[in-house]
């Protein structure tokens, strides 16, 4: 289980350093504020989609996921010759691969990531991203059927979609973000 996800983190820490070199090229005719900027509303636009998408309220925004199904296509083959999986290189090659599955919450996480400013912290970003999904994805056997009945009930969707709409909030406007102005006050202390 562990290869299984240290190779699943490795593919997202690769998107992300993908991500911050694709952002720097989309930016670099439009340096500074304004293309920081552009990449910040851009990031939050498919953040609340996400988050919409996960409430319900905009089914559309799975065509996003299949942005990634051409790329999957390509590489799932590889994924399904190491099965049965028998070596840990295997566990690791095969989460490789599974961490390139198309999902409209990666996607979300990417395009934060992409507005970090450099590839460097891109990575970082999404390797942080897949730190963060290990006690989910870890304990999927354990609390299968929790997740299940959660899962199936639409007021816990709702939450956790305009939980997401929040976030894509604070990104598009981070003058609103608490934790900023706790940092801008904290530092205008000293």
């Amino acid at each position: 289980m562990f290869n299984y996800n240290f190779g699943r983190i490795t593919s997202y820490t690769l998107a992300g350093a993908l991500a911050g070199i694709a952002s720097s090229i989309i930016t670099m005719p439009i340096q500074g504020f304004d293309g920081h900027r552009f990449l910040q509303l851009l990031s939050a636009l498919i953040m609340a989609g996400a988050g919409l998408y996960i409430a319900g309220w905009f089914p559309r925004f799975a065509y996003i996921e299949k942005i990634g199904m051409h790329f999957w296509k390509l590489i799932e083959p590889f994924g399904r010759k190491l099965i049965p999986i028998k070596t840990r290189s295997h566990a690791y090659l095969f989460g490789m691969v599974w961490g390139w599955l198309p999902c409209g919450l990666i996607y979300s996480a990417l395009a934060l990531a992409a507005t970090t400013g450099n590839p460097q912290n891109s990575a970082l970003t999404m390797l942080f991203f897949g730190l963060g999904t290990l006690p989910a994805v870890m304990g999927v056997g354990i609390m299968t059927g929790i997740l299940t009945r959660l899962s199936s009930m639409q007021q816990f969707k709702r939450v956790i979609g305009l939980f997401m709409v929040t976030l894509a909030l604070l990104a598009a406007m981070p003058w609103l973000n608490p934790m900023a102005l706790i940092s801008t006050s904290h530092t205008g202390l000293h």
